[in-house]
């Protein structure tokens, strides 16, 4: 039962612990998938248009970037679900333009103004437009997720303590004759000690092995189901994290353990009962 209470809380802190490492890297992924679009003057010759490709690609700010000229730009409108203009219009009304998306650092309002004004420079730029109140309630959004998650987080990292402490010392409240009569006949405190700081560092590891095991199948069936989450993936960060479960489940047991073992030591026989 202490095996089976103690897994419950470390999975549960894994969870929480995956979300937390996970919050500012997904909120990159957001940031990374706003794009800015600019706008040409007509159409240009394919010297010009490779000239301009260059320039934007040069720029500090621009992650990736993509031509879409006026055939590409409609088909993107239909695809929208948008009703096709070919009823009432004998041409295109769409313009060609240049869309790429921006690193997360510049991904704010004050610097998307002044990649615009930037932009608007190019004699071939007619207007660029970007999603601004998009950009400004992501990241107070993101803000105040990250903020959430590691309050929950120390929470229940604090929580987790005192579950597997109490989880730990009802499970020795058991033992607590064994260890007195060891102590009456004479065992030294190591004696006494030594196997049940064994057992406690095994079934803290055993603990925290399972809780590991359930973490990365709830992880793998949430990719799964939701592809997109695959831009999570960090194997660097999911061993520490592993790691971390596995010394917390250890230790925290081990030490509830040992501290257990010299409260019975200490006490009187009659006070054992």
């Amino acid at each position: 039962m202490s095996i089976i209470g103690v897994t419950l809380v470390l999975f549960l802190l894994g969870l929480v612990g995956w979300l937390v490492i996970n919050a500012n890297k997904l909120g990159d992924y957001f940031r990374e998938n706003v794009e800015v679009r600019a706008f040409l003057r007509g159409d240009i010759s394919k010297k010009d248009s490779t000239a301009l490709m260059e320039s934007i690609a040069t720029k500090p700010y621009v992650k990736d970037y993509e031509y879409v000229n006026k055939e590409t730009a409609r088909r993107k409108y239909l695809e929208n679900a948008n009703e096709d203009w070919s009823k009432v219009l004998d041409y295109n009304p769409l313009p060609n333009s240049v869309n790429f998306h921006l690193k997360r650092d510049y991904v704010n309002v004050d610097s998307l103004k002044k990649i615009s004004e930037d932009i608007r420079q190019n004699v071939y730029i007619s207007e660029v437009q970007y999603p601004e109140a998009v950009v400004t309630n992501l990241n107070k959004n993101i803000s105040r997720i990250s903020l959430g998650l590691l309050v929950v987080a120390l929470i229940i990292a604090v929580s987790v303590i005192f579950l597997i402490d109490n989880t730990i010392r009802l499970a020795m409240f058991s033992n607590r004759f064994l260890i007195k009569t060891m102590q009456m006949v004479g065992a030294t405190r190591w004696f006494i000690a030594k196997p049940l700081n064994l057992r406690a560092i095994i079934n803290g590891a055993i603990s925290a092995a399972i809780a590991i095991v359930l973490v990365y199948v709830v992880i793998a069936a949430a990719q799964k189901s939701w592809p997109d989450l695959s831009v999570l993936n960090d194997t660097g960060m999911l061993i520490v994290l592993f790691l971390g479960l596995l010394i917390i489940g250890i230790s925290i047991t081990l030490f509830s353990t040992y501290r257990s073992v010299l409260k019975y030591l200490r006490m009187k026989l009659d006070e054992l009962y």
